[in-house]
């Protein structure tokens, strides 16, 4: 007999199923949180706390959350890749802050 597992990733905010969702840890007053979030869920984030992240002063990382992330094409680990790739194909990209969901996208239908 022969078995087929398939894995839905689906966006928390929106409930819909996103092959680029990507799990995201938040930190506020000592406690981690894990949400999985498509690349537009994801830029509605960064523009809500993107003032207070410009206005704080990073700590570092929270112990035990680094290895909770899902390696995916969006995840932060990858951002020098995709930025790369992205300069490769001539596509202009800053070279720090959030890297636009439309070159994440491009990188994901390319890779």
């Amino acid at each position: 007999m022969a078995q087929k597992f398939v894995t839905i990733y689906t966006d928390d905010l929106t409930g819909e199923e996103s092959q680029d969702a990507s799990t995201h840890t938040i930190a506020i007053d000592g406690v981690a949180y894990e949400i999985d979030l498509g690349p537009d869920s994801y830029d509605k984030l960064l523009e809500a706390v993107g003032p207070f992240l410009k206005a704080g002063r990073r700590a570092g990382r929270i112990k035990g959350v680094a290895g909770a992330r899902r390696t995916t094409p969006n995840s932060a680990g990858d951002t020098a890749k995709i930025r790369a790739w992205a300069k490769e194909n001539g596509i202009d990209v800053n070279d720090r802050g959030r890297v636009p969901a439309s070159v994440r996208e491009a990188y994901a239908k390319a890779n």
